[in-house]
């Protein structure tokens, strides 16, 4: 058996997905379904075994109740928003929830593949290489980021980094995310402004060195993450703390554009200010050093920002499709 924490939620229901391509549905997800949201959406294409609420897994866990053929657990439960201000809410989801699930699999020897994330590097001052060194020198610029580098923390503490992996990813785009409202991804909302007002806002640049829409991220697309995380399910001898992004910096307009491109529809884009609360901690600049990842055997090469733009626009959000809803004609 398989566990996929936040199952229901993006990266959680893709992994799902990829899972059953391959055949395989003898899976536990877990995930808190809550009020108010369509999260649940993302279960109705999936074949899956089980599913248990976040709460009533970590009580298996602590009455060690859980199934005994589990030979993985994907933790990619999480709050995931960068803007959530209730700290100690994400220690406890983020951090202390983690170290339950890790000190479970260490003490079963069960393969964890689990969530970090970029924004543990903060504006980048000491650069993006991944690795568990000097994680003790990165700076996150909100709690979120700072909550899944306490835990990074703890597993370099404990020295168990050579028993599991930590995948650190970065502006994970595609379909599946629907349900996350402010943290969709922007080439999501483009598509939806784009339809209904026939342009799209980016933040101006409050930085000289940049034009405005030219501050860059590393945008990936969910599919290209789904292959680095079955890459070290397929590999369980290699373990650490790896990236996961496209390892390639691109603009925000290089994004918009894309979106208008796929829709077959001319660029108009409005520059807006960006919130004062915003930009004592904006990134301007991310770009992961994916050379760890390679020297592990990972030969996949992903396409294009503007290819993976236009499958997710053409084959998902103009179809209202999910992933698993590729059949339905």
């Amino acid at each position: 058996m398989i566990v996929v924490t936040g199952g229901a939620g993006f990266i959680g229901s893709s992994i799902v997905w990829a899972l059953n391509q391959r055949g395989k549905e003898n899976i536990l997800i877990v995930d808190h379904l809550g009020k108010d949201n369509n999260k649940w959406k993302n279960l109705a294409p999936l074949r899956y075994l089980e599913y248990m609420e976040k709460n009533s897994f970590l009580e298996c866990i602590e009455r060690d109740s859980l199934p005994d053929n589990i030979s993985c657990i994907m933790h990619m439960g999480a709050c995931s928003s960068t803007t959530e201000t209730d700290n100690s809410y994400l220690v406890e989801n983020n951090f202390k929830y983690s170290q339950a699930i890790a000190g479970y699999c260490l003490e079963k020897h069960i393969r964890l593949i689990y969530a970090s994330s970029a924004a543990t590097y903060g504006a980048g001052e000491e650069g993006y290489h991944d690795g568990y060194d000097e994680i003790e020198r990165l700076r996150p610029l909100n709690m979120y980021g700072y909550s899944k580098q306490m835990f990074d923390l703890w597993a370099k503490r404990n020295d168990v980094f050579d028993d599991m992996v930590g995948l650190k990813f970065s502006n994970v785009f595609g379909p599946n995310e629907c349900h996350k409202g402010s943290m969709k991804s922007v080439v999501n909302s483009a598509y939806h402004q784009i339809k209904e007002t026939g342009k799209v806002k980016l933040f101006k640049s409050h930085r000289d060195e940049y034009q405005d829409g030219e501050q860059m991220r590393d945008f990936v697309y969910i599919k290209d993450v789904i292959s680095i995380v079955l890459h070290f399910l397929d590999h369980p001898e290699i373990n650490g703390l790896f990236n996961a992004g496209s390892g390639k910096a691109r603009t925000w307009n290089d994004l918009a554009k894309s979106v208008f491109r796929a829709l077959g529809q001319a660029p108009s884009i409005e520059y807006i200010d960006m919130p004062e609360s915003l930009r004592p901690n904006y990134q301007y600049f991310t770009e992961l050093d994916m050379d760890s990842i390679v020297k592990t055997g990972f030969k996949e090469k992903f396409k294009s920002l503007e290819r993976n733009v236009e499958d997710y626009v053409q084959n998902y959000l103009s179809k209202n499709r999910l992933l698993g809803d590729e059949n339905l004609g």
